[in-house]
């Protein structure tokens, strides 16, 4: 229990990677709460760690995406959390098609206002409070797509990943003098529900051998029980089968 008595905010918290780490971090101590535009889904969460581990996690359904959406998803978190010491932005989409040549308009503005927008508005929102108290931890849950742009992930998705990353980077180093850290963790192939807006088939195979929501989040839990005056920026994580490109 590491992480006694803090609270954290996850977003994409009703799928894969931040339900993973959603878990993670409950198991550690903290007091959870997560949120994403289905709240089946965060229910679904919510259900399964309180009959896998007994405890809560709280759920708020949110758009990360619209403003408004985000300001009343953090008025609720101050209701709930009373503060908010870790924010993890895990929210994220792709799509099918995602050669230049095919890729939708539409779809390049969703990816950019999910996957980049999104983790900017979350942050714009939870700095001020950071700030007050000279304390907190963002995690901003990026790709390897986000270090080296690849045909695997498309030109939406690598532009929003490269905006997530250079998003993280400047504010970690705007933020520091405020107690705030800011780290940028960059999975390689993790087996999630994105896998499924693959242009080709991803066999149950590929699925069981590359990185599993649970990796990602021991890795989470693992920064953020560090103390205040440890910052990690950067974090690499690929399955071994995996190059890193």
């Amino acid at each position: 229990m590491q992480l006694q008595d803090k609270t954290a905010l996850v977003t994409g918290g009703g799928t894969g990677i931040g339900a993973g780490i959603a878990m993670g971090l409950a198991r550690a101590g903290c007091k959870v709460a997560i949120t994403g535009r289905r709240e089946e889904k965060l229910k679904e969460v919510a259900d399964t760690y309180r009959n896998s581990d007994g405890g809560e996690l709280l759920v708020h359904a949110s758009d990360v995406a619209d403003r408004e959406s985000v300001r009343e998803l953090f008025d609720w978190a101050g209701r709930e959390l009373g503060r908010v010491d870790i924010l993890v932005n895990s929210a994220g989409i792709n799509v099918p098609k995602r050669k230049m040549a095919e890729l939708d308009p539409a779809d390049w503005d969703k990816l950019i206002q999910v996957n980049a927008t999104g983790a900017y508005n979350t942050m714009h929102a939870v700095l001020p409070q950071m700030r007050e108290r000279k304390d907190g931890l963002i995690i901003n849950i990026s790709s390897i797509a986000g270090v080296r742009a690849s045909l695997l992930g498309g030109v939406a998705y690598s532009a929003s990943k490269f905006a997530m990353t250079a998003l993280g980077t400047c504010v970690g180093l705007e933020e520091r003098e405020n107690g705030i850290r800011v780290t940028n963790v960059y999975p390689g192939e993790v087996e999630t529900p994105i896998l499924d807006a693959r242009p080709n088939p991803v066999s149950a195979e590929h699925r069981a051998r590359i990185l599993q929501p649970d990796d990602i989040a021991s890795l989470v839990v693992t920064v953020a029980a560090l103390p205040p005056r440890a910052h990690v920026p950067d974090l690499v994580i690929k399955p071994t089968t995996q190059e890193f490109c």
